[in-house]
């Protein structure tokens, strides 16, 4: 059982009068480690208006620069507004005045089903501030202030009301403002390139998790968590204030109170590593898990059949039963067309005996999958997913999913706690990222929302992957490996397994089972688990190099990637037991080995301290298993 300590400390002597014209006022929070400390005031602005402002520093050095809250409503559609005889000029947060403030401490760990780590500490501080509109005190509004020593977040709150009416929220401005010479690594949108750029002449707004690299040596991250039952935000530029970034909600949107926003999140570090070794806190602003009986979520290995035959799918079953793979996916059309609600995804519209092909895979341990693109699950989730339970399905891709709209985030949460009522686990495709929310719905086993090996990209948009679309957590990469099109080695493909997180880990994209040609490198992939104990950033510069060590169990699996260019590392195994031994299995890209992969598998013994070299080719990479030798 764990332990939770939660004190909470109200403050009385702070009230301020409603009535009173100058309501200024300045707090700070600081994490539980003091590395992080937000503070915040109202004063007046350049023009004299009244306006609520942040900071952030880490560890002494500024990361958001005064930066204002700032949510936007349509006065004319709430009751507070037409109580006024004088309608308000202006923001709605103009006529807010602080009536009260509380102070929370949390800390408290949890064991998440399946993560990068197998423990999660929730340690913040918290900070409430409760405003009332000078207009009409039956209007209140919390700003929601929470500093963890991973980060720091924050959210609007609006409480009920006694007319029970909606509010409008038409936007959300909040800003974050740089020191001048900050760049972000740009993403127009989820499956795009990046681009380092100075935050100025943005052609568009960027994707988030959206990585920064301040001028004075940190790297900071603004991320999204806990969109369930809001609107997407991305980040644009501000056409006012230079070097700042504001959220741009997807559109307005209604919601009847009481009820919280999106947090918004600011991560800072020294390295680019540490902010993903950080990741936890996108996790721990999401609620605990909504499924009592988590039996049947089972992470693992996956491939998919793409000829959509009976032959094509049982040597894929084969395959999988003897390189321990866990799962065979049917990818689309097995229904008939999928981008038309004609078709029917309770038949099968091909050649096929799929119940056969599931039996067949029962009896081999290897559970099926199948596609249903978005037109079917919204016309018939309700009646498709106990009918795949019944058939023993054990999950379902979601294809082309529309993402954003208040609408469309609805629905997709509410379809996915019904594939849950039928043990179905689900894997998102296309431009959807997850903000967390699969510590509540842990039968969201992986997501695309992530440029991969479906469209090819080169070495060094991998190495800017891990720091910047990694932060967000899981990320259905499709790791391919015999493909010719393939713009990197097949070391780096086996690398790649263990960089990109994935609870359940596509392989062999685009190939067939019968291309494996006996390469002894395959045992990496074999052996590689899609779930880890720990997880440790040894060395990385963003666009350039990465290698990340995951621990299972008592052994630990390496990748290292580099870009286009070929270089030299050395990593230290100062993360291994004292007075252990290790041997360590080393894969690597050697174009002296007669096969048409070219990669070649050494052992060396190991232990603590040692430090192993890594000469990585062009586009190149290396995996290690590390075993733990049992005397």
């Amino acid at each position: 059982m764990n332990k939770v300590k939660l004190s909470i400390v109200f403050f009385f002597s702070y009230l301020i009068s409603i009535g009173q014209s100058d309501n200024g006022f300045h707090k700070s929070l600081t994490s539980p480690d003091t590395n992080y400390e937000i503070n915040i005031s109202k004063k007046l602005d350049d023009l004299g208006k009244s306006i609520i402002k942040y900071s952030v520093n880490y560890k002494g050095k500024q990361v958001i620069l005064d930066s204002r809250f700032n949510i936007e409503l349509d006065n004319h559609l709430n009751e507070w507004a037409l109580a006024v005889k004088d309608k308000p000029k202006g923001n709605w947060m103009d006529e807010l005045v602080l009536t009260d403030f509380k102070v929370n401490n949390v800390s408290n760990t949890w064991k998440p089903i399946f993560g990068e780590r197998n423990t999660i500490e929730n340690n913040y501080n918290e900070l409430v501030l409760t405003f009332e509109q000078k207009a009409s005190s039956n209007y209140k509004m919390d700003i929601q202030l929470r500093a963890y020593n991973q980060g720091v977040a924050f959210r609007y709150y609006f409480h009920t009301n006694p007319t029970g009416i909606y509010y409008h929220i038409t936007e959300e401005n909040t800003e974050f403002t740089f020191a001048k010479n900050t760049k972000a690594w740009f993403e127009p949108w989820a499956q795009g390139t990046y681009e380092l750029l100075p935050l100025n002449d943005w052609p568009t707004e960027s994707e988030r998790p959206l990585t920064l690299e301040l001028e004075n040596g940190l790297y900071a991250c603004i991320a999204e968590a806990g969109l369930v039952d809001f609107v997407r935000t991305k980040f644009k530029l501000s056409d006012l204030k230079k070097n700042t970034i504001k959220t741009a909600l997807y559109e307005s949107i209604d919601k009847v109170p009481y009820f919280g926003t999106s947090w918004r999140v600011i991560m800072a570090a020294d390295t680019a590593g540490e902010l993903i070794e950080n990741n936890d806190i996108l996790l721990n602003l999401n609620e605990p898990s909504a499924i009592k009986d988590t039996n049947w979520i089972k992470p693992g290995k996956i491939v998919r059949d793409i000829s959509l035959t009976e032959k094509g799918a049982k040597a894929w079953i084969d395959f999988a039963a003897e390189h321990n793979l866990q799962y065979v996916l049917f990818d689309w059309k097995w229904y008939g067309p999928s981008f038309t609600f004609d078709s029917d995804a309770r038949t099968v519209d091909i050649d096929l005996d799929l119940q056969s092909v599931i039996d067949y895979g029962k009896e081999k341990g290897i559970g099926i999958w199948v596609y249903v693109n978005q037109q079917a699950l919204l016309k018939q989730d309700f009646e498709i997913f106990p009918l795949y339970k019944e058939w023993g399905v054990v999950g379902v891709k979601y294809g082309f999913v529309q993402v954003g709209s208040h609408r469309w985030t609805t629905w997709l949460h509410e379809s996915i706690k019904r594939a849950a009522d039928n043990q179905l686990m689900v894997n998102i495709h296309d431009e959807f990222r997850v903000t967390g929310e699969q510590r509540t719905l842990p039968n969201i086993m992986t997501v695309e929302g992530i440029r991969g090996n479906e469209e090819f990209p080169d070495a060094t948009h991998n190495t800017t992957l891990p720091f910047t679309r990694g932060i967000a957590g899981m990320g259905d990469y499709t790791v391919c490996y015999y493909d010719k099109r393939l713009k990197t080695t097949h070391a780096h493909q086996l690398a790649l397994s263990v960089v990109m997180y994935s609870p359940l880990q596509t392989l062999y994209w685009y190939d067939t089972a019968d291309m494996y040609e006996r390469e002894p490198e395959i045992a990496f992939f074999d052996a590689v688990p899609t779930v880890w104990d720990d997880t440790k950033i040894l060395n990385g510069k963003i666009g350039e190099y990465i290698t990340i060590a995951r621990k299972s169990g008592k052994d630990w699996f390496i990748g290292s990637i580099t870009n286009n260019d070929a270089r030299d590392l050395e990593i230290s195994l100062d993360f291994l037991d004292e007075g252990s031994k290790y041997k360590a299995i080393i894969y690597l890209d050697d174009s002296g080995v007669k096969t048409k992969t070219k990669v070649g598998v050494k052992e060396v013994k190991v232990k603590k301290g040692k430090k192993i070299k890594l000469n990585l080719l062009a586009s190149g990479g290396t995996a290690i298993q590390i075993k733990k030798i049992v005397d």
